[in-house]
């Protein structure tokens, strides 16, 4: 089961996917000017804009829920991997996948906004929805919902409960059985409450722990402030090949870093749309561009911050796969969050296990409600195919028992099999975004000629010749004439 498992995961995250990736994020880039770079100031003023009402969230609910999915142990472990298989040079790798996804993250949230629909009295959108409407292939669209079902109900939640378990069994000696019981009872408060509650829990937790993680993160750096140079040359040199140690190991620090890149980041992924489409906003490129910038704050500033701590202090390994180790710092240590642990250690003696422990419990746990949020909005679309009324309970109790399950089996089979979720999301929706440029471009050249124009952006579809974008066509423009 093991070895299927892992030539799975090695045929759905083959060089082919890595160049889509990189490929799709370029494309839109260009495509837009550079969006990322020239609408800076306006993802930032985004975020605090728009409002909540009864059917949808507010802007920073939106995005504080998507970073509750972008978040999570990809963050630390994931980091902290990227440079043992791939070198410090895989940090930059993940800077570009970063830079160049926040096209395709822009892209996949304003398509979600605009063939959201509303559904038992709340928004609902995605990718299924937008394959549905936009490209009109409904088994298409379907594929994908029952794909993000078992990828985020299923395979996902594993990867980030294992991490609690582990981090807490290593800090503070809790048996893993009992921290599953744990965050499974914590879980089912919270996923019984509905999407609102999920978004308060993720406005209140996301925004403290980002924070917090990143302020512990400048001090150790700052600690060791004549490091920062010669760690930013080892890693651009590592990144090109040009490092004398790392110069081997090139195509694993683009691959590594890629990969763990989109693991962290999700643009292009597929998740973050959800969210998106939750979001009470006048046009759906507002919404993109506050995910585009979600995609910064996760990789620039967070995973940033572990990659810092662990190179600056020194606390790491470099052992490629199938080949001898270049670095053994650590000794036999499993690559992982021990090395973010051991950085913290280097500044605070003795608080490395605790803080890591309670960082990962923060980011993980999010991203596992997170998760919840995704399989039920596709749950939900399967629902108006077919009127399954059992279907949202089961997967309520489905995903506390893989939380449960998560907690007690081994790390390598949990972040092989959130592998396997990611990679098959991230090649269905990525082919998806790019059929459907031509309508995602004339969504933001709209956005933009109006800002040009000095307008508050309002979405027009009918105006742009975009059909099947019900709720602009029908509610919203009713709703606006009645203000």
């Amino acid at each position: 089961m093991e070895q299927f498992i892992e030539r799975l995961n090695q045929l759905i995250w083959s060089p082919a996917l890595i160049y889509l990736c990189i490929a799709a994020g370029l494309f839109y880039s260009v495509a837009t000017r550079f969006l990322q770079l020239r609408y800076l100031k306006d993802m930032i003023k985004q975020m605090f804009e728009g409002r909540s009402s009864e059917a949808g969230i507010s802007s920073f609910q939106a995005l504080s829920l998507a970073l509750s999915g972008r978040v999570g142990t990809g963050n630390i472990a994931g980091v902290a991997t990227a440079i043992a298989y791939g070198g410090p040079g895989a940090v930059f790798w993940m800077w570009l996948i970063a830079f160049l996804g926040a096209g395709s993250a822009f892209v996949e949230a304003a398509l979600a906004q605009v063939y959201k629909v509303k559904q038992d009295g709340q928004f609902r959108g995605g990718p299924a929805y937008y394959i549905e409407k936009g490209l009109k292939m409904k088994w298409y669209a379907v594929l994908f919902a029952v794909v993000t079902v078992l990828a985020t109900g299923v395979l996902l939640p594993g990867v980030q409960a294992n991490s609690i378990a582990a981090g807490m069994k290593n800090a503070f000696g809790v048996s893993p059985i009992i921290t599953g019981i744990g965050l499974v009872l914590i879980l089912a408060t919270i996923i019984f409450g509905g999407v609102k509650r999920i978004a308060r829990v993720a406005e209140f937790v996301v925004p403290f722990m980002a924070l917090g993680y990143i302020v512990v993160a400048l001090f150790i750096v700052f600690s060791n402030m004549a490091q920062i140079p010669s760690v930013l040359a080892l890693i651009f040199r590592s990144a090109f090949g040009a490092d004398a140690v790392f110069g081997g190991i090139f195509g694993s620090a683009v691959a590594w870093g890629v990969k763990r890149g989109i693991y962290s980041n999700e643009a292009g992924q597929g998740t973050a749309p959800h969210a998106a489409a939750a979001a009470e906003v006048s046009h759906p490129a507002k919404q993109g561009l506050v995910q585009a910038f979600s995609v910064y704050i996760d990789t620039w500033f967070v995973c940033s911050a572990t990659a810092f701590m662990i190179l600056i202090t020194g606390m790491y390994n470099v052992t490629p796969e199938d080949a001898a180790p270049i670095v053994q710092t650590l000794g036999n240590v499993e690559p992982g969050p021990i090395y973010t642990q051991k950085a913290v250690e280097t500044v605070f003696p003795s608080l490395g296990a605790p803080f890591v422990a309670i960082a990962l419990f923060f980011f993980a746990f999010t991203t596992i409600m997170a998760y919840y949020y995704m399989a039920e909005t596709n749950v939900t679309y399967i629902m108006r195919k077919i009127n399954i009324k059992w279907l949202p309970i089961a997967l309520k109790v489905l995903i506390l028992l893989m939380v449960f399950y998560g907690s007690v089996k081994t790390a390598e089979m949990a972040w092989a099999l959130g592998d396997i979720g990611v990679g098959s999301m991230a090649w269905l929706n990525i082919v998806a975004i790019l059929l459907l440029s031509k309508t995602a471009l004339r969504v933001f050249k709209d956005y933009e000629n109006q800002k040009k124009a000095g307008r508050d952006p309002v979405f027009d579809p009918v105006k742009l010749g975009i059909k099947d974008a019900e709720f602009w066509e029908k509610e919203y423009q009713s709703s606006e004439k009645s203000a």
